[in-house]
This record gives C-alpha cells, structure tokens and sequence, in this order.
C-alpha cells in the first residue's frame, strides 16, 4: 500500500474502534464523539487506561505497536475489571473483538477509576515488566542498533568469520521495517523452527493479490548523520534476494522477497553514486585513479606456492603467513596440491614473505586474463569480464540521467523493473517505459558497488550488480565478541578482537581491558556511595 492507502486504512481502524468503545467510554466519563476522532481518541484512551499519552505514538511505530497494541487491549479491559486469564485470553484470541462484545452486550461492567491503587499480583508485575523490556529492545534493536554475525570469509583481515557486530542503524538513517506484520527481532525465520518470520506471499503469480502482500509500507528511512562514504564497510540486504538463490542467478528472474527480509550481507563500499569503477589485474580504480584502502583493510587474492612438494608447517603458514583460506580440510588443514604448491589466499605483502622462505621456489597470483568471461553483471559474455578485470562501469546516482538503449539496457534494466518499479517493454529496438517509448532513464536514488576484501573468495557486486540504497541497513560500529571456531579451549576467543571497534583506519584495537577498568571503578564507587547512605540512616 502507499502512503494515501495507509492512511485511509488507518482512518478505517480508528473508525472501528470508536464503533467497538463509544459506550465504555461514557462509562469512563468521557464522551461518546471522542471514540471516534482520530488520534485524539487514542490520547483519550490513554488517559481512561492511566497510561503516558507518548504511548500513541508507539502504536503508530512498525512492529513496535504489534507489541503495543495487545498491551491496550488488555489495560483497557481491566479497566473495566477484567482481570481473570479468561478475559486476556479471550481478547488476545479475538484479535480485541472481545472488547466489542464488552461495549455492547455486558451491562453490568463499570469503569475502575482508581485501578492504578489497587495492589497488583506479583506475577501481573513481572509480565508487566518483561513485556515493557521485550518493547524497549525491540525498539532498540529495529530503529537504532542491531547484533550482527560475520558468517563468511569475504572481510577476513578486517571482519572475521565469527565476529560479533553491533551495527548501528542511525548513521545512514534508520529505515523503517517494510513488512509490518512480522516477528520482531528475528530476521527472515523463526529461530530452531526455520520457518518464516513475517506474512508475505512470494509467489510472482500472487504477488498483486495476495492480501499480506497489501500490507508492505512504503519505503521510509529516518535523517541519516553521515552518508556512506568510499571504503567504508556497510550492512545491507542483498538484491538478488537470497544466497540459496544464487548459485542459478538469472538477472532476468523476478525477486519478490520484501527488501527487509532479504539475507543480510556486510561488505566493503568500494564505489558510491556517481563513480565509474573498473578493475585492473585485481586492482581497483574508481574514476580512474588507483583506490587507496584504509589500514585496517587487506585485499586479499589466491596464490599458488611451488615447493616442489616440500612441506611449510602448518603453524608457520598460518601464523607467520597469515593464510586463512584455500585448500583446506574441514579441520583447518592445508594441503599440498599433486603439483608439490600450496594453493593460499594471501595478500599481496604476505605472499612477498612468503616467498622468502627457503623452500619456496616460485609465487603466483592468479589472476583471470583480460578479455575472458567470468560470467559477471551484466552477464553479457562479449564483454569479456571477470572478477580480476571488470569494467568501466558506472554507479547510478539519484537524479543522474543516462541514454538508453539495446547496448546499456542489461546495466540498468533491474534498477529500472525491480528496485525503481516500472514497467519496461522492448518491442523491436523500441524500449518502453510505463508506456511511453524513451531513451534515456533518471534514476530515483542512489547505488553503491559493495564487494570484499577476501577478492577471489567473495560472492559480492560483480556477480549481483549495484546495490540500492534502500537496501542499506546500517553501519558496523562495534565488535562485541570474536569466536574461533578451528581453535581449542580460551584460544577460541579472539581476545584482541572483544571490545573493538570497526571501519576505523588501522588495526582493530581492543577496549576490553580498559572498559572493565571502568566498570570496576564503577561498581566500587556505587558501592560507597551505599554504604554512606546506609550510615547516614543509621
């Protein structure tokens, strides 16, 4: 629905409640009209109820007022002395059609003025108080900051597989969920169930007429404080849908997954709108100049290591070479190719160390030719890129205007169908939008180029193409915990990794040590101040 639709469905609610609690309210002591006027009968009802009139505004918060609105049904019909298990469930169970039933068949209900005085059960108290924390962390964790895990290797170096991230939402702007009914503070299914989390038909044939579908809020993103800027690491939600999706990715398939449901991704912004970027031998340069990435990033690339079948220990490769990736078995080992090599993802100033070594004869990069197809977006062979060598390529930039036609169509028919929302035809060489033959496109926002560290490891941009910024999540700003899952014992924690934070300019730098410190001090302070007290009563 759009922004008109949702305020006439609003409207529509708010109709159905003055109908469902004119006559509670002249029992309360209001006026029968105040059910009825929008808004102000919600206020109204926070005064009959004893509640904070701020609470309105959280009934009008996605996903926040799911939760909030089975909170007033039930203050509200305790209000009236419906205090028994069988008046909650039955008001939870009728969606609040109980209160209906309340307003106009039960006759001998009256308003409890003073129910906020009457002693409440210790129970009644810890539900209270679990469903208000449930409210304030989801409140949190939906519109200002949200854990993370780093589930591959296409950061390593910087972000490892197992790291835990707090991703802030507010620095590029807290988008608003789209899908408005779902579970809160899951992602796209119920954890152990694997179920989905949220009502959305994906089938393309139902995608129009299905009525959860209707449901979906216009895209809405919160005043951002910085905007992205060129190599800084960003969460977002990936294009082509999911990862189950694509390993038989079809730029020309129909994706119909709600934006805030697709599978969350963490990589590098390497290009934002408005550049052109290309990739030279593995280097990247972006309107035409070499990038230059900050210190704590290290791109990596695969290397062949010839030794001529001559063992390196598996301690040294790993710990003096820094090799995380190539040929290795499920417990971490690496092994000798049948040629005597090593097949290693290094960078490039460890593959220079390397080769230092006695027993190694030669180093090689491997890198794809320049001209050979590595099935890339736009996914048009004749162009002959690759992920070592890939472009010129253009980031579209909101209101940035390009020529259209059957040469640039591919670069920008998915922005044009599916992130923008248009019709597109082609009839012959004539390319049709919403109707209207055309030659040029304007873009309605901007794109970023996201890819990984890990170069030759990672599924990212060159495969899925531009992302949309309406498909940008947040910032990572702080590493939490960091877990090794190859080591034994205390060694699998990270511990120069706990307490760090990230997109900073040199290596990760941990606060822990520092931080408990502070939390020391602090809880020996509080507990003087205590026992001051306790003596100045005595």
């Amino acid at each position: 629905m759009n922004i008109s639709e949702w305020l006439f469905f609003i409207l529509i609610m708010l109709l159905i409640h003055g109908l469902s609690t004119w006559k509670l309210y002249l029992k309360a002591g209001r006026k029968p009209i105040e059910a009825f006027i929008p808004i102000y009968n919600l206020v109204i009802l926070m005064k009959i109820i004893k509640r904070p009139r701020w609470w309105v505004l959280l009934l009008f918060i996605p996903i926040i007022n799911l939760l909030m609105i089975p909170v007033i049904w039930i203050e509200f019909i305790r209000s009236f002395g419906k205090n028994s298990t069988k008046d909650t469930v039955l008001v939870l169970l009728t969606f609040g059609l109980y209160i209906a039933y309340l307003n106009y068949a039960s006759k001998d209900i009256s308003y409890i003025e003073n129910r906020d005085l009457q002693p409440k059960s210790k129970t009644e108290d810890t539900i209270g108080s679990l469903v208000f924390a449930i409210i304030v962390a989801t409140l949190v964790h939906t519109y200002i900051i949200q854990p993370f895990t780093i589930p591959s290797s296409s950061l390593e170096k910087t972000l490892y597989t197992g790291d835990f991230l707090f991703v802030s939402k507010i620095n590029f702007g807290a988008r608003v969920p789209m899908t408005s009914i779902a579970l809160p503070m899951v992602h796209d299914s119920i954890p152990f169930l694997g179920t989905k989390s949220y009502l959305f038909n994906d089938d393309f044939t139902k995608k129009e007429t299905s009525l959860w579908n209707k449901f979906q809020l216009p895209y809405f993103r919160f005043p951002a404080l910085e905007d992205i800027k060129r190599n800084e690491i960003v969460v977002f939600n990936q294009p082509a849908d999911t990862l189950r999706n694509m390993d038989n990715f079809n730029p020309d398939r129909n994706y119909y997954k709600p934006i805030d449901k697709k599978t969350n991704l963490v990589k590098r912004c390497v290009g934002i709108a408005g550049d052109t970027l290309e990739i030279r031998q593995g280097d990247i340069f972006i309107n035409g100049k070499l990038s230059v990435l900050p210190k704590s990033a290290k791109a990596q690339y695969n290397f062949l290591i010839d030794t001529k079948g001559q063992a390196i220990s598996q301690d040294e490769l790993k710990h003096t070479y820094g090799a995380r990736e190539g040929l290795k078995y499920d417990n971490g080992y690496f092994a000798l190719t049948n040629n005597g090599e090593y097949f290693l993802t290094l960078t490039d100033e460890e593959a220079k160390l390397i080769a230092r070594n006695p027993v190694v004869k030669s180093v090689k990069k491997q890198l794809t030719p320049k001209g050979e197809d590595g099935n890339v977006f736009p996914h048009i062979k004749s162009l002959g890129w690759n992920f070592d060598n890939y472009g010129p390529i253009y980031i579209p930039k909101k209101g940035k205007t390009v020529k259209l036609n059957m040469e640039t169509l591919p670069f920008y028919k998915r922005i044009i169908e599916e992130y923008e929302h248009n019709s597109l035809k082609i009839e012959g060489k004539q390319i049709i939008i919403n109707g209207k033959p055309t030659d040029t496109y304007t873009f309605k926002q901007d794109y970023y180029w996201m890819m990984g560290d890990n170069r030759q490891n990672s599924l990212d941009a060159r495969f899925w193409g531009f992302v949309p910024f309406d498909h940008v999540i947040g910032k990572p700003v702080f590493i939490w915990f960091s877990w090794e899952k190859d080591a034994t014992g205390i060694n699998k924690i990270r511990w120069n990794r706990v307490f760090s934070v990230t997109n900073g300019n040199d290596k990760p730098k941990s606060y822990l040590i520092p931080f408990l410190v502070v939390l020391g001090i602090f809880m020996i302070v509080n507990k003087l101040i205590k026992n001051r007290k306790k003596q100045s009563v005595l």
